[in-house]
C-alpha cells in the first residue's frame, strides 16, 4: 500500500497540485486527504474518487502482463525503455509506474 500511497503523492505533485486542491476535486479535506496520502488505508470506492482527481485510472496488471504494459508505454515514451533495463541501482518503472511519464527527469 504504501507504493501506491507515494505513486498519489508524487502524481498530485506532477500536477502541480497541493492537498488542499484535492478538496475541490473529489469532496475530501486536506486534512482526511493528507492522512490518506500519508498512512491511509483507503477504501476501494475512495480510491477511485481520488484516481479521477489525479486524471488517473486504477488498473489491475497481471504480473505476467507488467513487462507488455511497460513495452506499451515504452513505445509513447522511448526514454521509459532505458529506465527500465537501467542497472545502475534506480528504480525500475515497475516500481514507479508514473517515472517518465510526465516529462521529469528522476
Amino acid at each position: 500500500m504504501t507504493n501506491l500511497l507515494k505513486q498519489m503523492k508524487k502524481r498530485r505533485i506532477d500536477l502541480g497540485l497541493k492537498q488542499h486542491d484535492m478538496m475541490l476535486r473529489v469532496g475530501m479535506s486536506r486534512q482526511q486527504y493528507q492522512r490518506l496520502e500519508s498512512k491511509g488505508n483507503p477504501r476501494l470506492d475512495t480510491l477511485e474518487l481520488i484516481a479521477k482527481g489525479l486524471k488517473s485510472e486504477l488498473l489491475l496488471i497481471p504480473q505476467e502482463k507488467l513487462d507488455a504494459v511497460i513495452t506499451v508505454l515504452a513505445e509513447e515514451n522511448p526514454d521509459l525503455t532505458s529506465t527500465r533495463k537501467s542497472a545502475d541501482g534506480k528504480k525500475l518503472l515497475s516500481d514507479d509506474p508514473w517515472q517518465g511519464l510526465l516529462g521529469d527527469e528522476e
